[in-house]
């Protein structure tokens, strides 16, 4: 099973493409499966945060919920200098109001999910980063309100349904955490849990590659249709991703924090939460339909960028 799982982690970046280029070719090919396809993202995704947080003992995690500096930069990122990073980008967004919503949704929420792969991948402080998980997804859920009211103003800002942030927040990260936590109880009494989580382990890069495949199949139709709005808004997303990087080495030595704490405080800054707010952009009412293939064409830029990411923020913050 070691064997398998460090092949699959050897080669994961390449497979997170190749999940990404067949999700695109069954979306164009069979665009009438998309609801159903949809359907599966948020189990799916459920999964992968279980085997993720089924990677780091209960006691770490509650070791670095402890640790101020590291959290206090990553909010610090995330809820103050993107707010402003994007209030600039905005002034540049099309003015369709569903391509504006599907830009604040997705780039005012940061990543809680495949965020701790590549930030591992790159040397980051994976065990910090995972801690810091749903004290992220807490304030966004608090301030995606505030910001979209200051962004559109009470009219557009009461168009997002807020519900299904909540019920992400309970399937996403309440209860994988809450299982995982079970299974290592589990792991360390018995031979049989040891066994099951070494076993489990393996799934973290297929679990990865089934959630992206499943989004872009599912959304790519939607992509398709509104192809000129949607296309407007790559350089954003692309911006975006160029200037985060400077932003979170700011910081980083800011707060003295450490090369690792350091390279996991840029991934966080820069990559953001597509795959949750996903279902709030599907929940928007007809007439907003592009909002989703928006969040889903931002994740299509960032994956790439995580790929270059993964070979540049080490040589931007190199070990000592």
């Amino acid at each position: 099973m070691n064997a398998v799982a460090d092949r699959l982690e050897r080669h994961q970046v390449v497979l997170y493409l190749v999940a990404i280029v067949v999700g695109l070719l069954v979306g164009l090919s069979a665009p009438g499966a998309g609801p159903g396809l949809a359907r599966g993202i948020d189990p799916v995704l459920g999964a992968l945060l279980y085997v993720t947080f089924l990677q780091v003992p209960a006691s770490a995690l509650l070791r670095a919920v402890r640790d101020v500096r590291f959290l206090g930069s990553v909010v610090l990122v995330n809820f103050v200098a993107v707010p402003v990073v994007v209030a600039v980008l905005f002034l540049f967004a099309p003015a369709d109001q569903a391509v504006q919503i599907g830009i604040l949704l997705v780039l005012l929420c940061p990543c809680v999910d495949y965020v701790i792969v590549f930030s591992g991948l790159a040397g980051g402080d994976s065990r910090r980063l995972l801690a810091a998980t749903p004290v992220l997804l807490l304030l966004q859920f608090l301030t995606l309100p505030v910001f979209l009211f200051v962004f559109l103003g009470s009219d557009l800002a009461d168009v997002v349904d807020v519900q299904p942030f909540i019920s992400a927040f309970v399937k996403l990260i309440v209860i994988p955490l809450a299982l995982a936590w079970l299974t290592q109880w589990w792991s360390s009494r018995h031979r049989s849990g040891e066994q099951f989580s070494g076993v489990v382990s393996v799934a973290m890069v297929p679990l990865m590659m089934a959630v992206l495949g499943l989004v872009v199949a599912s959304q790519v139709p939607a992509i398709d249709d509104g192809f000129g709005s949607v296309f407007r808004v790559v350089p954003i997303y692309v911006v975006f991703l160029v200037v985060m990087p400077i932003v979170g080495l700011l910081v980083g030595r800011l707060f003295a924090l450490d090369v690792p704490a350091r390279r996991s405080v840029v991934f966080s800054g820069a990559t953001r939460n597509s795959l949750v707010v996903l279902p709030l952009a599907l929940a928007l009412p007809a007439g907003f339909e592009l909002a989703a293939a928006v969040v889903v064409t931002q994740t299509l830029v960032e994956v790439i960028g995580m790929v270059i990411y993964v070979r540049v923020v080490p040589m931007l913050v190199p070990a000592r």
